[in-house]
């Protein structure tokens, strides 16, 4: 095959893509860190009883992830589908919100009201929720579009939060990305939505070039603006996604066990505050990785723990497609039975550190 009919290919786009991708990211890294401090995007040491770093630290993250998007945007074709557009308008929604945040701090009604506008821009332009309409359920068409906003709106939050509570350790939320992205890179291809796994594999790229200033002892923090771009970007891949030709008894939680850690971990700290009546958007140290740390790992362990259950997860989540509807179903909901049967482990046997005292 001549080098130009090669690089028409899609795998070949996608090596590309990583590569591109990691390489901007890693050269955009010491800009982002000047921008964050010029901008005031610093997290200070002892600005809030959970934070444990000793010196003020960049929040760059979001930087690094919207200077590089548009660049891929621009320089292939995504900006052809009008979808990825939309995707992409929500996401500068999202990393505005974010950076404001990062900077001044918000409560948590204007977060939601910049996390809720990106998601209904999402569900206008028709990435919605759509298991609903292929479950045989007798509900008029209003009703249905309905529910599926609704049940849009629902995940694209959650995920996009999920992953600003889990960011809670040193290259904990970069890992997971790679890991996550991964397979959504493979699966988007094989069904053949060759611009979404495009997208997937910038995200790992990016991803990786955050884990290198953001692994122990990081240069800068993901922020708000970094973990909850990264949320909100993977929470609509997962929505895009369309399995080709399978049982959709097989495939409709693939994208709940696909970033089932962030969802475990947003359900236990939930939990957690509402047992101890503690305000729910008030950071703590509830979560997985401090139940890990307290149970003897050390914190390198403990961040390799959740990204190798995370990896299990995804791996568990792929092979399920391919089974009859009935077994992936029992392994689904076996695997949710197990989380939340480690949630109450963890409830009753664990010393809580309560920042608070």
């Amino acid at each position: 095959m001549e080098p130009i009919g090669l690089l028409k290919e899609p795998v070949v786009q996608i090596l590309i893509s990583i590569l591109l991708a990691l390489i901007l990211s890693l050269s955009i890294g010491p800009v982002a860190i000047f921008m964050s401090k010029k901008l005031g995007a610093i997290d200070l040491p002892g600005s809030a009883t959970h934070k444990k770093h000793n010196s003020a630290m960049p929040l760059a993250g979001g930087l690094v992830l919207i200077i590089v998007l548009p660049v891929f945007v621009l320089a292939s074709n995504m900006w052809r589908e009008s979808s990825l557009l939309f995707l992409f308008a929500g996401t500068g929604i999202i990393f505005l919100f974010g950076i404001v945040d990062d900077i001044h701090g918000l409560s948590a009604p204007k977060k939601f009201l910049g996390q809720f506008s990106a998601a209904a821009i999402l569900a206008y332009s028709g990435t919605t929720i759509r298991f609903l309409e292929t479950a045989n359920l007798s509900l008029e068409l209003p009703v249905l579009s309905v529910l599926s906003w609704g049940l849009t709106l629902l995940w694209v939050v959650g995920i996009t939060n999920s992953f600003n509570l889990i960011d809670s350790m040193d290259g904990l939320v970069a890992g997971l990305t790679i890991i996550i992205a991964s397979f959504f890179t493979f699966v988007t291809l094989v069904s053949g939505q060759v611009m979404l796994s495009q997208l997937a594999a910038v995200l790992i790229g990016l991803s990786i070039g955050l884990y290198f200033y953001n692994k122990s002892p990081a240069r800068f923090f993901l922020g708000d603006s970094g973990s909850q771009v990264i949320g909100f970007l993977l929470a609509a891949i997962a929505i895009m996604y369309r399995p080709p030709d399978l049982n959709p008894g097989s495939t409709w939680f693939t994208p709940i066990l696909l970033l089932g850690i962030p969802i475990f971990d947003t359900s236990l700290v939930v939990i957690s505050r509402l047992r101890r009546h503690k305000p729910l958007f008030q950071a703590d140290r509830y979560h997985t990785y401090h139940r890990l740390v307290q149970m003897g790992f050390t914190s390198t362990q403990a961040v390799f723990v959740i990204q190798a259950l995370a990896f299990i997860l995804c791996v568990i989540a792929f092979l399920s497609m391919f089974l009859p509807s009935l077994y992936a179903m029992s392994i689904f909901f076996t695997l949710l039975f197990m989380g939340l049967i480690l949630i109450i482990l963890f409830e009753k046997k664990m010393r809580i550190i309560d920042p608070d005292g």
